[in-house]
Protein backbone atom coordinates (compact mmCIF):
# COMPACT_ATOMS: atom_id res chain seq x y z
CA UNK A 1 0.00 0.00 0.00
CA UNK A 2 3.18 2.32 1.11
CA UNK A 3 5.00 1.47 -2.42
CA UNK A 4 1.46 2.34 -4.57
CA UNK A 5 1.05 5.43 -2.67
CA UNK A 6 4.72 6.83 -3.44
CA UNK A 7 4.06 5.35 -7.31
CA UNK A 8 1.13 6.53 -8.30
CA UNK A 9 -0.17 10.21 -7.23
CA UNK A 10 -3.61 10.94 -5.66
CA UNK A 11 -6.82 11.52 -7.58
CA UNK A 12 -6.91 15.21 -6.69
CA UNK A 13 -3.29 15.41 -7.88
CA UNK A 14 -3.73 12.78 -11.02
CA UNK A 15 -6.90 14.84 -11.36
CA UNK A 16 -4.61 18.30 -11.60
CA UNK A 17 -1.57 17.16 -13.70
CA UNK A 18 -4.37 16.14 -15.97
CA UNK A 19 -5.79 19.20 -15.96
CA UNK A 20 -2.39 21.08 -16.23
CA UNK A 21 -1.40 18.84 -19.26
CA UNK A 22 -4.69 19.62 -21.05
CA UNK A 23 -4.42 23.58 -20.19
CA UNK A 24 -0.71 23.00 -21.78
CA UNK A 25 -2.26 21.88 -24.41
CA UNK A 26 -5.14 23.90 -24.96
CA UNK A 27 -3.03 27.08 -24.66
CA UNK A 28 -0.53 26.06 -27.11
CA UNK A 29 -3.54 25.38 -29.59
CA UNK A 30 -4.61 28.75 -28.95
CA UNK A 31 -1.44 30.17 -29.38
CA UNK A 32 -0.54 28.52 -32.65
CA UNK A 33 -4.14 29.67 -33.98
CA UNK A 34 -4.17 32.97 -32.61
CA UNK A 35 -0.49 33.90 -34.38
CA UNK A 36 -1.70 33.65 -38.38
CA UNK A 37 -4.76 35.72 -36.63
CA UNK A 38 -2.54 38.47 -35.29
CA UNK A 39 0.00 38.61 -38.24
CA UNK A 40 -2.87 39.22 -40.32
CA UNK A 41 -3.99 41.68 -38.10
CA UNK A 42 -0.50 43.37 -37.84
CA UNK A 43 -0.32 43.36 -41.44
CA UNK A 44 -4.26 45.03 -41.75
CA UNK A 45 -2.82 47.47 -39.63
CA UNK A 46 0.22 48.41 -42.02
CA UNK A 47 -2.24 48.28 -45.04
CA UNK A 48 -4.86 50.44 -43.32
CA UNK A 49 -1.94 52.98 -42.88
CA UNK A 50 -0.36 52.74 -46.48
CA UNK A 51 -4.14 52.49 -47.86
CA UNK A 52 -5.11 55.75 -45.99
CA UNK A 53 -1.65 57.47 -46.65
CA UNK A 54 -1.29 56.61 -50.54
CA UNK A 55 -4.85 57.62 -51.05
CA UNK A 56 -4.78 61.04 -48.83
CA UNK A 57 -1.45 61.58 -50.24
CA UNK A 58 -2.14 61.70 -54.08
CA UNK A 59 -5.29 63.08 -53.63
CA UNK A 60 -3.20 66.29 -51.78
CA UNK A 61 -0.63 66.09 -54.91
CA UNK A 62 -3.10 66.74 -57.00
CA UNK A 63 -4.18 69.38 -55.99
CA UNK A 64 -0.99 70.99 -55.47
CA UNK A 65 0.02 69.31 -58.69
CA UNK A 66 -3.01 71.90 -60.61
CA UNK A 67 -1.83 75.24 -59.02
CA UNK A 68 1.08 74.98 -61.56
CA UNK A 69 -0.06 72.50 -64.14
CA UNK A 70 -3.82 72.42 -65.11
CA UNK A 71 -4.45 69.34 -67.41
CA UNK A 72 -6.26 66.79 -65.36
CA UNK A 73 -6.97 64.57 -68.40
CA UNK A 74 -2.96 64.81 -69.35
CA UNK A 75 -2.75 63.83 -65.77
CA UNK A 76 -5.08 60.59 -65.43
CA UNK A 77 -3.49 59.48 -69.03
CA UNK A 78 -0.08 60.09 -67.24
CA UNK A 79 -0.68 58.04 -64.22
CA UNK A 80 -2.60 55.11 -66.15
CA UNK A 81 0.42 54.16 -67.87
CA UNK A 82 1.95 53.34 -64.95
CA UNK A 83 -0.24 50.45 -64.48
CA UNK A 84 1.99 48.62 -66.87
CA UNK A 85 4.59 48.11 -63.92
CA UNK A 86 1.40 46.04 -62.38
CA UNK A 87 2.22 42.38 -64.04
CA UNK A 88 6.19 42.59 -63.78
CA UNK A 89 5.69 43.33 -59.84
CA UNK A 90 3.57 40.38 -59.84
CA UNK A 91 6.08 38.32 -61.80
CA UNK A 92 8.73 39.29 -59.29
CA UNK A 93 6.69 38.65 -56.16
CA UNK A 94 5.99 35.18 -58.42
CA UNK A 95 9.61 34.60 -58.16
CA UNK A 96 10.37 35.30 -54.79
CA UNK A 97 7.22 33.47 -53.22
CA UNK A 98 6.25 30.54 -55.59
CA UNK A 99 8.27 26.98 -55.12
CA UNK A 100 7.70 26.55 -58.81
CA UNK A 101 8.74 29.05 -60.36
CA UNK A 102 8.10 29.74 -63.99
CA UNK A 103 9.33 32.02 -66.98
CA UNK A 104 7.53 35.43 -67.93
CA UNK A 105 6.05 33.70 -71.12
CA UNK A 106 4.35 30.53 -68.90
CA UNK A 107 3.38 32.93 -66.47
CA UNK A 108 1.51 35.20 -69.43
CA UNK A 109 -0.15 32.67 -70.85
CA UNK A 110 -1.29 30.90 -68.04
CA UNK A 111 -2.64 33.90 -66.94
CA UNK A 112 -4.16 34.88 -70.39
CA UNK A 113 -6.65 31.70 -69.56
CA UNK A 114 -8.65 34.24 -67.77
CA UNK A 115 -9.70 36.30 -70.93
CA UNK A 116 -11.15 32.65 -72.63
CA UNK A 117 -9.77 29.63 -74.05
CA UNK A 118 -7.80 31.49 -76.91
CA UNK A 119 -6.17 33.95 -74.58
CA UNK A 120 -5.80 37.48 -75.09
CA UNK A 121 -7.15 37.91 -78.92
CA UNK A 122 -7.73 41.31 -80.38
CA UNK A 123 -11.46 40.64 -80.26
CA UNK A 124 -11.15 40.11 -76.74
CA UNK A 125 -8.90 43.31 -76.09
CA UNK A 126 -11.67 45.37 -77.91
CA UNK A 127 -14.86 43.51 -76.43
CA UNK A 128 -13.67 42.94 -72.84
CA UNK A 129 -10.83 45.23 -72.20
CA UNK A 130 -11.18 48.12 -73.86
CA UNK A 131 -14.61 49.57 -72.12
CA UNK A 132 -13.11 49.11 -68.64
CA UNK A 133 -10.24 50.96 -69.99
CA UNK A 134 -12.89 53.95 -70.84
CA UNK A 135 -14.48 53.50 -67.10
CA UNK A 136 -10.93 53.80 -66.09
CA UNK A 137 -10.17 56.63 -67.67
CA UNK A 138 -13.35 58.11 -66.96
CA UNK A 139 -13.14 57.59 -63.27
CA UNK A 140 -10.13 59.13 -62.94
CA UNK A 141 -10.33 62.26 -64.97
CA UNK A 142 -13.73 62.90 -62.96
CA UNK A 143 -12.28 62.55 -59.77
CA UNK A 144 -9.13 64.78 -60.99
CA UNK A 145 -11.20 67.74 -62.47
CA UNK A 146 -13.21 67.85 -58.92
CA UNK A 147 -10.66 68.31 -57.24
CA UNK A 148 -9.76 71.57 -59.33
CA UNK A 149 -13.41 72.82 -58.16
CA UNK A 150 -13.89 71.53 -54.88
CA UNK A 151 -11.72 70.93 -51.48
CA UNK A 152 -10.20 67.53 -51.48
CA UNK A 153 -12.12 66.74 -47.86
CA UNK A 154 -15.24 66.67 -49.96
CA UNK A 155 -14.30 64.81 -52.60
CA UNK A 156 -12.75 62.15 -50.52
CA UNK A 157 -16.05 61.79 -48.73
CA UNK A 158 -17.71 62.03 -51.42
CA UNK A 159 -16.10 59.06 -53.49
CA UNK A 160 -16.93 56.67 -50.92
CA UNK A 161 -20.32 56.96 -51.96
CA UNK A 162 -19.47 54.11 -54.91
CA UNK A 163 -19.47 51.74 -52.24
CA UNK A 164 -23.30 52.33 -52.36
CA UNK A 165 -23.82 52.40 -55.84
CA UNK A 166 -21.81 48.95 -56.07
CA UNK A 167 -24.33 47.46 -53.99
CA UNK A 168 -27.36 49.12 -55.71
CA UNK A 169 -26.06 47.81 -59.15
CA UNK A 170 -25.38 44.41 -58.04
CA UNK A 171 -28.72 43.90 -56.58
CA UNK A 172 -30.11 45.43 -59.78
CA UNK A 173 -28.12 43.99 -62.03
CA UNK A 174 -26.35 40.42 -60.67
CA UNK A 175 -29.81 39.87 -58.49
CA UNK A 176 -27.32 39.82 -55.18
CA UNK A 177 -29.04 39.31 -52.02
CA UNK A 178 -31.45 42.07 -50.55
CA UNK A 179 -29.94 43.79 -47.22
CA UNK A 180 -32.23 45.87 -45.92
CA UNK A 181 -29.08 47.43 -43.80
CA UNK A 182 -27.11 48.22 -47.14
CA UNK A 183 -30.14 49.94 -48.32
CA UNK A 184 -30.10 52.52 -45.55
CA UNK A 185 -26.26 52.95 -46.17
CA UNK A 186 -27.56 53.92 -49.67
CA UNK A 187 -29.92 56.23 -48.35
CA UNK A 188 -27.27 57.38 -46.24
CA UNK A 189 -25.21 58.05 -48.83
CA UNK A 190 -27.43 59.90 -51.04
CA UNK A 191 -28.58 62.37 -48.01
CA UNK A 192 -24.54 62.85 -47.15
CA UNK A 193 -24.59 64.13 -51.10
CA UNK A 194 -27.40 66.43 -50.43
CA UNK A 195 -26.17 67.85 -47.33
CA UNK A 196 -23.06 68.85 -48.78
CA UNK A 197 -24.44 70.39 -51.80
CA UNK A 198 -26.46 72.29 -49.13
CA UNK A 199 -23.22 72.85 -47.09
CA UNK A 200 -21.64 75.70 -49.31
CA UNK A 201 -25.23 76.87 -50.41
CA UNK A 202 -25.72 75.71 -54.26
CA UNK A 203 -23.33 77.52 -55.61
CA UNK A 204 -22.20 76.63 -59.27
CA UNK A 205 -18.93 75.48 -58.66
CA UNK A 206 -19.50 73.35 -55.76
CA UNK A 207 -22.67 71.77 -57.22
CA UNK A 208 -20.40 70.58 -60.82
CA UNK A 209 -17.31 69.74 -58.38
CA UNK A 210 -19.37 67.03 -56.11
CA UNK A 211 -21.80 66.26 -59.31
CA UNK A 212 -18.47 65.43 -60.90
CA UNK A 213 -17.12 63.25 -57.77
CA UNK A 214 -20.76 61.84 -58.22
CA UNK A 215 -20.07 60.62 -61.62
CA UNK A 216 -16.69 59.38 -60.42
CA UNK A 217 -18.48 57.17 -57.91
CA UNK A 218 -20.77 56.08 -60.29
CA UNK A 219 -18.16 55.04 -63.04
CA UNK A 220 -16.26 53.09 -60.27
CA UNK A 221 -19.57 51.09 -59.59
CA UNK A 222 -20.05 50.42 -62.58
CA UNK A 223 -16.77 49.29 -63.60
CA UNK A 224 -16.62 46.92 -60.70
CA UNK A 225 -20.33 45.82 -61.48
CA UNK A 226 -19.39 44.92 -65.08
CA UNK A 227 -16.25 43.44 -64.39
CA UNK A 228 -17.96 40.85 -61.74
CA UNK A 229 -20.66 40.30 -64.39
CA UNK A 230 -18.48 40.03 -67.74
CA UNK A 231 -15.25 38.70 -66.35
CA UNK A 232 -15.82 36.73 -63.01
CA UNK A 233 -13.47 36.62 -60.21
CA UNK A 234 -10.22 37.16 -60.77
CA UNK A 235 -6.51 35.65 -59.37
CA UNK A 236 -3.60 37.64 -58.31
CA UNK A 237 -1.73 36.86 -61.51
CA UNK A 238 -5.01 37.69 -63.99
CA UNK A 239 -5.95 41.12 -62.09
CA UNK A 240 -2.36 41.94 -62.40
CA UNK A 241 -2.06 41.32 -66.44
CA UNK A 242 -5.77 42.73 -66.75
CA UNK A 243 -4.65 45.92 -65.19
CA UNK A 244 -1.35 46.24 -67.79
CA UNK A 245 -3.72 45.36 -70.36
CA UNK A 246 -5.33 48.66 -69.63
CA UNK A 247 -2.01 50.28 -69.70
CA UNK A 248 -1.79 49.12 -73.16
CA UNK A 249 -4.82 50.47 -73.92
CA UNK A 250 -4.13 53.58 -72.73
CA UNK A 251 -1.25 54.20 -74.84
CA UNK A 252 -2.33 53.01 -78.17
CA UNK A 253 -6.09 55.17 -78.01
CA UNK A 254 -5.74 57.27 -75.32
CA UNK A 255 -2.87 59.32 -76.42
CA UNK A 256 -4.29 60.84 -78.83
CA UNK A 257 -7.40 62.75 -76.63
CA UNK A 258 -4.44 64.67 -74.83
CA UNK A 259 -2.73 65.76 -77.85
CA UNK A 260 -5.97 67.63 -78.94
CA UNK A 261 -6.42 68.97 -75.46
CA UNK A 262 -2.78 70.49 -75.95
CA UNK A 263 -3.26 71.67 -79.40
CA UNK A 264 -6.92 73.22 -78.84
CA UNK A 265 -5.31 74.81 -75.50
CA UNK A 266 -8.05 73.54 -73.35
CA UNK A 267 -5.05 71.82 -71.66
CA UNK A 268 -1.62 74.10 -72.56
CA UNK A 269 1.14 74.63 -71.00
CA UNK A 270 4.09 76.94 -72.55
CA UNK A 271 6.95 74.57 -71.91
CA UNK A 272 7.80 71.40 -71.13
CA UNK A 273 10.46 72.98 -68.75
CA UNK A 274 7.64 74.28 -66.57
CA UNK A 275 5.70 70.78 -66.24
CA UNK A 276 6.25 69.41 -62.51
CA UNK A 277 7.37 66.60 -62.96
CA UNK A 278 8.21 65.85 -59.46
CA UNK A 279 4.50 66.16 -58.79
CA UNK A 280 3.75 64.28 -61.49
CA UNK A 281 5.75 61.37 -61.07
CA UNK A 282 5.10 61.62 -57.15
CA UNK A 283 1.29 61.24 -57.26
CA UNK A 284 1.41 58.49 -60.26
CA UNK A 285 3.51 56.42 -57.83
CA UNK A 286 1.13 56.92 -54.96
CA UNK A 287 -1.70 55.95 -57.20
CA UNK A 288 0.15 52.99 -58.16
CA UNK A 289 0.96 51.89 -54.91
CA UNK A 290 -3.09 52.10 -53.42
CA UNK A 291 -3.83 50.16 -56.63
CA UNK A 292 -1.43 47.67 -55.73
CA UNK A 293 -2.46 47.57 -52.21
CA UNK A 294 -6.28 47.29 -52.91
CA UNK A 295 -5.87 44.48 -55.83
CA UNK A 296 -3.58 42.39 -53.60
CA UNK A 297 -3.54 43.37 -50.15
CA UNK A 298 -6.34 40.80 -49.46
CA UNK A 299 -3.90 38.27 -49.59
CA UNK A 300 -2.44 39.17 -46.41
CA UNK A 301 -4.86 40.62 -44.34
CA UNK A 302 -8.97 40.78 -44.02
CA UNK A 303 -10.76 43.09 -47.05
CA UNK A 304 -12.54 45.11 -44.72
CA UNK A 305 -9.50 46.50 -42.41
CA UNK A 306 -8.35 47.55 -46.26
CA UNK A 307 -11.31 49.43 -47.04
CA UNK A 308 -11.14 51.05 -43.64
CA UNK A 309 -7.91 52.64 -45.19
CA UNK A 310 -10.54 54.18 -47.82
CA UNK A 311 -12.65 55.98 -44.44
CA UNK A 312 -9.43 57.19 -42.82
CA UNK A 313 -8.36 59.68 -45.19
CA UNK A 314 -11.10 61.62 -44.92
CA UNK A 315 -9.98 62.54 -41.75
CA UNK A 316 -6.64 63.21 -42.72
CA UNK A 317 -7.38 65.60 -45.81
CA UNK A 318 -10.01 67.67 -43.37
CA UNK A 319 -6.94 68.25 -41.27
CA UNK A 320 -4.74 69.29 -44.20
CA UNK A 321 -7.71 71.65 -45.66
CA UNK A 322 -7.99 73.17 -42.57
CA UNK A 323 -4.29 74.17 -42.35
CA UNK A 324 -3.71 75.01 -45.97
CA UNK A 325 -6.96 76.30 -47.37
CA UNK A 326 -10.09 78.42 -46.11
CA UNK A 327 -12.54 75.18 -45.70
CA UNK A 328 -15.20 75.93 -43.61
CA UNK A 329 -16.62 72.91 -41.39
CA UNK A 330 -20.06 74.19 -40.58
CA UNK A 331 -22.52 71.57 -39.30
CA UNK A 332 -24.32 70.92 -41.81
CA UNK A 333 -20.57 70.04 -43.67
CA UNK A 334 -20.08 67.78 -40.66
CA UNK A 335 -23.21 66.19 -40.72
CA UNK A 336 -22.83 65.10 -44.02
CA UNK A 337 -19.27 63.60 -43.62
CA UNK A 338 -20.51 61.23 -40.48
CA UNK A 339 -23.57 60.40 -42.77
CA UNK A 340 -21.47 59.44 -45.44
CA UNK A 341 -18.91 57.42 -43.15
CA UNK A 342 -21.57 55.74 -41.46
CA UNK A 343 -23.22 54.42 -44.40
CA UNK A 344 -19.77 53.17 -45.70
CA UNK A 345 -18.92 51.20 -42.20
CA UNK A 346 -22.26 49.86 -43.12
CA UNK A 347 -21.75 48.50 -46.22
CA UNK A 348 -18.74 46.87 -44.80
CA UNK A 349 -21.32 44.48 -42.51
CA UNK A 350 -20.92 40.88 -44.28
CA UNK A 351 -23.61 39.40 -45.72
CA UNK A 352 -24.69 36.71 -42.51
CA UNK A 353 -24.41 39.58 -39.67
CA UNK A 354 -28.04 38.99 -39.05
CA UNK A 355 -27.43 35.05 -38.58
CA UNK A 356 -24.11 35.89 -36.40
CA UNK A 357 -25.97 38.61 -34.01
CA UNK A 358 -29.02 36.20 -33.42
CA UNK A 359 -26.39 33.72 -32.54
CA UNK A 360 -25.09 35.63 -29.57
CA UNK A 361 -28.23 36.75 -28.61
CA UNK A 362 -29.02 33.30 -28.21
CA UNK A 363 -26.42 32.18 -26.20
CA UNK A 364 -26.32 35.21 -24.10
CA UNK A 365 -30.42 33.79 -23.15
CA UNK A 366 -28.89 30.64 -22.71
CA UNK A 367 -26.24 31.64 -20.25
CA UNK A 368 -29.15 33.40 -18.60
CA UNK A 369 -30.95 30.84 -18.11
CA UNK A 370 -28.02 28.18 -16.91
CA UNK A 371 -27.51 31.22 -14.11
CA UNK A 372 -30.67 31.71 -12.58
CA UNK A 373 -31.57 28.02 -11.86
CA UNK A 374 -27.87 27.55 -10.19
CA UNK A 375 -28.98 30.65 -7.57
CA UNK A 376 -32.30 29.44 -6.92
CA UNK A 377 -30.53 25.82 -6.13
CA UNK A 378 -28.48 27.72 -4.05
CA UNK A 379 -31.17 29.77 -1.97
CA UNK A 380 -33.42 26.34 -1.86
CA UNK A 381 -30.62 24.17 -0.45
CA UNK A 382 -29.75 26.65 1.96
CA UNK A 383 -33.46 26.85 3.12
CA UNK A 384 -34.17 23.74 5.00
CA UNK A 385 -30.78 23.78 6.99
CA UNK A 386 -32.12 26.96 8.42
CA UNK A 387 -35.33 25.15 8.89
CA UNK A 388 -33.57 21.70 10.81
CA UNK A 389 -31.68 24.00 13.56
CA UNK A 390 -35.11 25.60 14.25
CA UNK A 391 -36.87 22.06 14.97
CA UNK A 392 -35.66 21.42 18.24
CA UNK A 393 -36.28 24.24 20.24
CA UNK A 394 -39.70 23.86 19.24
CA UNK A 395 -40.13 19.84 19.79
CA UNK A 396 -38.43 20.67 23.26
Amino acid sequence: GDERSRESPAPAEAQMQAGAEGGGRVNRCCWKCSVPQLKKIVWGVAMVLGVCSSWSGSTQLAKLTFKKFDAPFTLTWFATNWNFLFFPLYYLGHVFKSAEKQSPKQRYRECCRFFGDNGLTLKVFFTKAAPFGVLWTLTNYLYLHAIKKINTTDVSVLFCCNKAFVFLLSWIVLRDRFMGVRIVAAIFAIAGIVMMTYADGFHSHSVIGIALVVGSASMSALYKVLFKLLLGSAKFGEAALFLSVLAVFNVLFVTCIPVILYFTKVEYWSSFDIVPWGNLCGFSILLLTFNILLNFGIAITYPTLISLGIVLSVPVNAVVDHYTSEIVFNSVRVIAIIIIGLGFLLLLLPEEWDVWVIKLLTRLKVRKKEEIPEGNGDIASGLPNKSRRTRPSMSS
